[in-house]
C-alpha cells in the first residue's frame, strides 16, 4: 500500500558557523526528497560564486543542480509544482524570504532553508534569525575548531575586510570555539 504524501507543509532551518555542515545536511535531506519521488526544486543566491553556477556544493563537494536566482521572489513561480524546496546560503536573502517560506509552506510544501546564522563578527546575519524563529524544525550544526579541535560555532575571518559579505572558503575562513575565536577590532 503505497501512503500518501502529507500535505501540511513545514519550514526547516539548518543554521551554523562556516564548515559545519549546513550545506551537507541540506542535500543529504534533498536526496531522500528525491529517493521518496518528490518533486524537489534547488535554489541558491547568484552573489555565492564559489563553486558551481549551476549546483550546490558542499565543502567535501557532494552536489545537487540547483537554479541560481537574484532575488528571493522569483521563487513562487519557479517552486510552484515543487513538493520539496530547498535554499541554501539563505543569509544573502533579503527579509522577503520569511513571508516566502511562510506562503510556500502554506501550500503543502516543505521548505528546508540552510545558512549561516552569524556573521564573521558573531552577530545575526540577514534574515536567518527570524527564519529561525519561524522554524517547523531547527537544527543549529557545529563545526570543529581549527585551533584547539573544540566543537566550534563561530566564523574567524582571517582577512583584514570589513564588508559583510566576502564570499571565501578556507583561504579567507576558519572555524573557531568560543575560546579561540577573536572577533574584529
Amino acid at each position: 500500500m503505497i501512503k500518501e504524501q502529507n500535505s501540511f507543509g513545514s519550514i526547516e532551518v539548518i543554521c551554523g558557523n562556516m564548515f559545519s555542515g549546513k550545506t551537507e545536511e541540506l542535500i543529504r535531506r534533498l536526496r531522500r526528497a528525491k529517493i521518496a519521488r518528490l518533486n524537489v526544486k534547488i535554489f541558491k543566491p547568484k552573489i555565492d560564486t564559489r563553486y558551481e553556477e549551476g549546483n550546490i556544493v558542499s565543502h567535501n563537494q557532494l552536489k545537487l543542480e540547483s537554479l541560481a536566482v537574484k532575488s528571493i521572489n522569483e521563487l513562487n513561480d519557479l517552486a510552484s509544482d515543487a513538493d520539496v524546496v530547498g535554499i541554501d546560503e539563505a543569509q544573502f536573502f533579503d527579509e522577503s524570504i520569511i513571508e516566502i517560506a511562510k506562503d510556500l509552506s502554506s501550500k503543502g510544501k516543505r521548505v528546508i532553508i540552510a545558512g549561516l546564522d552569524t556573521d564573521f563578527k558573531g552577530e545575526p546575519f540577514g534574515p536567518m534569525p527570524k527564519l529561525m524563529c519561524e522554524a517547523d524544525f531547527l537544527d543549529k550544526l557545529q563545526a570543529i575548531c581549527v585551533k584547539c579541535g573544540n566543537p566550534a560555532s563561530y566564523t574567524q575571518r582571517l582577512s583584514k575586510d570589513n564588508k559583510q559579505v566576502v564570499i571565501g572558503e578556507t583561504d579567507i575562513y576558519e572555524a573557531r570555539c568560543r575560546h579561540c575565536y577573536e572577533g574584529p577590532n
